[in-house]
């Protein structure tokens, strides 16, 4: 196997690789879970969870 050979199965591999992962996030069963992680930021119980500990810091 030559060189050549091996950058266009390498290529192809990726090209495939690539793919799946597009696929997979842009899919409508990974949708809700992307949502939920997205919005992570907004729950009331991460916020009040970040304000008791930066309280117990300044003590």
């Amino acid at each position: 196997m030559d060189y050549g050979t091996f950058q266009g199965i390498l290529t192809i591999i990726v090209m495939v690789t690539f793919i799946g992962i597009f696929y997979w996030a842009y899919s409508s069963k990974s949708k809700s879970k992307f949502d939920e992680a997205a919005n992570l930021v907004f729950t009331k119980e991460e916020i009040s969870d970040m304000a008791k500990d930066s309280g117990e810091k300044k003590k």
